[in-house]
């Protein structure tokens, strides 16, 4: 299906679920950051500045007590970065910053024994980090036996769970993946059939049957889902297996804070990106056929879609710029030159970014940072968090800037989440969770595409001549397809081949 075919809608049928999942901000306040931002640029908050804010703050309905936190936020950012001290010469009468004080010893039963509790789990984090660095110590040898070779048995065709095995092990297993369209044949489940025959098809390793068998339903490469998935069905189904959850449930309390944190620092260092209005589309009107398939996406997806702008000036496929609320730019990679399945790629991948557990890594990208931001997290989930002094120099200017923008309640999520955190162990690796991350975003690419062909065609652009880098992603994008997962995502949103429809 050519670009200029691709309509990009939807089946009249088609049940919109639940709209949620995006990352969630509060666009008044922002317009309140934007104007304080200006004001402490010079370090100096003078009374007639005061009054401008606190002019703002009347003017847009927002509560006084909020802004207050808001702006010891955004304060302790720019202290932190520039290494000053913000001088306050407003002389404002109102009561002075609360301060942390001693809490009255609690006496309720419940709050006793969450008090023992904790106690007895931070006991067990020293016990546990002792006992890793004696078992440290003691390991002098290392064994290496990933050249060694298992002895492989012949492929048994009737048995699928050592099939998906293998081919989950090994996706590129052209014997394994004929087996498994001989049992699905045999079985009648013609939409897993079809999806083994499009991976033997990709491989250039299909026979005439399993050719046949792709190219009959290729034609609905551009899906016309009957329902929008599910948010359980994004968590159980979608998410790479090896993204944590509360990992991402973690950085979701503290996005928004961060979102603000990162707009107030690119404003004082002049690197906001100024979207030209004229450039804005409207995705009941345009013909811009990129930007109407991110309108189709994001209902399939059960998001908002963000604002999007068309901006061929722009060399790459599509970027988030921040602001409240952020856009998107398309650029003039997905702009011309791109086939339909390929433009519902590049649009499904993009807009799971916008799911409140993957934003921030468009914020923050490298692993350093995301740690940095998940201590401090954690931090605000229990401020007696041992940390050294070298990871507190980092971690504690964040969670200054972090926390008083949270209300009550996210602050609550956040000690509910740390002592979660530590019954499941305690240790994360963000490296891992991050690329894992990155495989969830193109897993829900391919659901939009139903292609890989058109998948690996958008990702060899971006990995240039990193062979080995493209194999991997698409390594993954193939273990998918032929998975159950991939199959009951499917069927959930009604684009399942139906029984009896394969060839003969």
């Amino acid at each position: 299906m050519s670009e200029t075919e691709a309509t990009f809608t939807h089946q009249a049928s088609f049940e919109v679920g639940e709209i949620a999942g995006n990352m969630r901000h509060g666009k008044l306040e922002a317009m309140y950051e934007e104007l304080f931002a200006e004001v402490i640029e010079d370090g100096i908050i003078t009374q007639e500045e005061r009054s401008r804010l606190d002019k703002m703050a009347d003017s847009l309905g927002l509560d006084r007590a909020r802004l207050r936190k808001l702006e010891q936020a955004l304060q302790a950012a720019y202290e932190a970065r520039h290494r000053i001290v913000v001088k306050d010469l407003s002389f404002v009468d109102e009561a002075p910053p609360a301060t942390i004080a001693p809490l009255e010893l609690a006496t309720d039963q419940r709050t006793l024994a969450l008090e023992r509790r904790i106690r007895f789990l931070e006991d067990r984090i020293v016990t546990l980090e002792r006992e890793l660095e004696d078992a440290r110590a003691h390991v002098s040898v290392e064994v290496d036996l990933s050249d060694v070779a298992a002895p492989r048995a012949a492929v048994p065709d009737d048995d699928p769970a050592e099939l998906a095995r293998r081919v989950r092990h090994d996706p590129r297993d052209v014997d394994s993946l004929h087996a498994l369209f001989r049992l699905y044949k045999k079985a009648g489940d013609a939409d897993r059939q079809w999806c083994v025959a499009q991976v033997l098809a990709y491989l250039g390793g299909a026979n005439t049957e399993e050719e046949e068998c792709w190219t009959a339903h290729r034609e609905a490469a551009l899906i016309r889902p009957t329902a929008s998935i599910t948010q359980e069905a994004w968590k159980r189904l979608l998410f790479h297996p090896e993204e944590e959850a509360l990992v991402g449930e973690i950085f979701a309390v503290v996005v928004s804070a961060v979102l603000i944190g990162r707009l107030s620092a690119m404003r004082r260092d002049k690197q906001l990106i100024k979207l030209d209005p004229a450039r804005k589309q409207d995705p009941a009107t345009t013909t811009v056929q990129a930007v109407r398939c991110f309108h189709w996406a994001s209902a399939i997806l059960g998001m908002h879609s963000p604002a999007l702008f068309a901006d061929p000036d722009y060399p790459g496929f599509v970027e988030m710029v921040p602001g409240v609320p952020p856009a998107s730019r398309i650029g003039a990679q997905a702009l011309s030159g791109r086939s339909a399945a390929e433009l519902a790629f590049i649009a499904g991948r993009h807009l799971a970014n916008y799911r409140e557990e993957h934003f921030v890594k468009m914020l923050v990208p490298s692993a350093r940072g995301l740690e940095d931001i998940f201590l401090a997290a954690l931090s605000i989930g229990n401020p007696g968090l041992p940390l050294s002094a070298q990871v507190k120099q980092l971690v504690v200017p964040i969670a200054k800037a972090i926390e008083p923008i949270l209300e009550p309640a996210a602050v609550d999520r956040l000690r509910g989440h740390f002592l979660r955190f530590v019954e499941e162990g305690g240790r994360t690796n963000l490296q891992r969770w991050a690329v894992a991350a990155d495989r969830t975003l193109a897993r829900t690419g391919l659901l939009l595409a139903n292609d890989l062909r058109a998948a690996h065609n958008v990702l060899s652009l971006e990995a240039g001549g990193d062979r080995a880098q493209l194999d991997e992603k698409m390594d993954d994008l193939m273990s998918f397809v032929v998975s159950d997962r991939y199959s009951k995502l499917r069927k959930q949103i009604g684009i399942g081949i139906a029984p009896g429809n394969a060839p003969a």
